[in-house]
Order: structure tokens, then C-alpha cells, then sequence
């Protein structure tokens, strides 16, 4: 079954440089284009696109926005985030509105497929370059939660290792290793772990991790 993405950017080259890599890959389908935010929400519905490039900056609604719409609209669409910008407030932004991963635009179309394909498989993907200056942002900026013990009080003592390692920034082979479990178990684990704090991917952990004090910079 072919992965069904939406591209989202207000300059038609780039548009046509991303659909002429995608358009080559037999489990890959370009199911639309937009010029600005407000579009991508649109075709989303219409759509139905499994995942979503998604530029950062664009006239009429930008890249943030759409994404925070469409997040608050529980769109089952995975947000991949791409800008020619590598600075901490439009990584934050993008991830707090929702964004599913973030990689900058002169990214490999080898590494652009990858992307979209474990984004499309429900991971969540983040840049190596910007990662750890998220996680420092997010143990700097976000508040604590009060409800900590209840947010995580339902884990078992191995989802809250995952949990913890997760948020330091490992991949699931790196948590295996760390645990000694197999990257199945891990994956299991993850799942488990999302579900039960309501969570839709791993983006939204590492923040959860952060914000209940579970995870401190330095401390992963």
C-alpha cells in the first residue's frame, strides 16, 4: 500500500523537485500540492494523505499554523517539516504545534525518503543537527507539570526506562542495546507507553518527559 503524501510550499520548484523524487518511488504517492497553509489544511481533508511536507515560511497561513490546525483537528496526518532555516524557535514552534518530524531542505532525497517512510510508520523524526538543541529548549522553556505522578503512574518500571531513554534522543536499536531487549520489544514498549499517556507519537513523549521532570537536561 502506497504512502500517500501531500506537498506543501509556496515555490512551484520546489514542489516539483519534491514530486519528481517521490513520483519515482513505487510505495510513494503524491496526492496533491499546495502553495500556502491554509490549502494544505484544506486538501488534508480531502485528501486524506498519510503524511505531510510542510514548508515553515508561506504567505497566507504558514507552516506552524497548518500544522496546529491540523492537530487540533485530530487529522490522522503525519507533519514533515521542512525549512532552509536552522534556528531553535522554528523547530519548537513546528514541534509544539504538532509536527511529526523536521529536517532542513537541503536534506538528501535518499534521507527525504527515509523520512517520510519512518514518519509514515508512526515514528517520529528529528533532525541529528537540531535534536539535542531541542531537548535543551524544552528543559528550559517548558513548564512543569503539576500531575506528573498521574501522567506516568499507569507505565510499568520498563515502559518508564524506555520512556527516559526516548527522550534523551536514542533510536529504537540504541534503547535495545541500552536494555538488552530486541528492537520488537522496544517498539512494543513504545506503543504501550504512548497509548496509555494518550500521546500520538514520540515527539510528543520527549516533551511529556521533559514537562513531568521524568527526563532533565544532562540527565538522559
Amino acid at each position: 500500500m502506497s504512502i500517500r503524501v501531500l506537498i506543501c510550499d509556496d515555490q512551484a520548484l520546489v514542489r516539483a523537485g519534491f514530486r519528481a523524487i517521490l513520483d519515482a518511488q513505487a510505495d510513494v504517492e503524491v496526492v496533491g500540492e499546495a502553495e500556502n497553509g491554509a490549502e494544505a489544511v484544506a486538501l488534508a481533508e480531502r485528501r486524506a494523505p498519510d503524511v505531510i511536507l510542510m514548508d515553515i515560511r508561506m504567505p497566507v497561513l504558514d507552516g506552524v499554523e497548518a500544522t496546529r490546525r491540523l492537530a487540533d483537528g485530530d487529522s490522522p496526518a503525519r507533519v514533515l517539516v521542512l525549512t532552509t532555516f536552522d534556528l531553535d524557535e522554528y523547530v519548537h514552534a513546528a514541534i509544539r504545534a504538532g509536527a511529526s518530524g523536521f529536517l532542513l531542505k537541503d536534506v538528501t532525497p535518499a534521507k527525504l525518503l527515509e523520512a517520510i517512510r519512518v514518519v509514515a510508520a508512526g515514528d517520529a523524526l528529528l533532525a541529528p543537527s537540531v535534536t539535542r538543541r531541542l531537548l535543551a529548549r524544552f528543559a528550559t522553556a517548558l513548564p512543569q507539570r503539576d500531575n506528573s505522578s498521574a501522567a506516568l503512574a499507569e507505565l510499568t518500571t520498563r515502559e518508564t526506562e524506555v520512556l527516559r531513554l526516548l527522550a534523551g534522543g536514542l533510536s529504537n536499536a540504541e534503547i535495545a542495546a541500552a536494555l538488552v531487549l530486541s528492537e520488537a520489544t522496544v517498539k512494543t514498549h513504545i506503543s504501550s507507553l504512548l497509548r496509555k499517556l494518550g500521546l500520538r507519537d514520540r515527539v510528543q513523549a520527549v516533551i511529556l518527559a521533559y514537562e513531568t521532570g521524568l527526563v532533565k537536561l544532562g540527565s538522559a
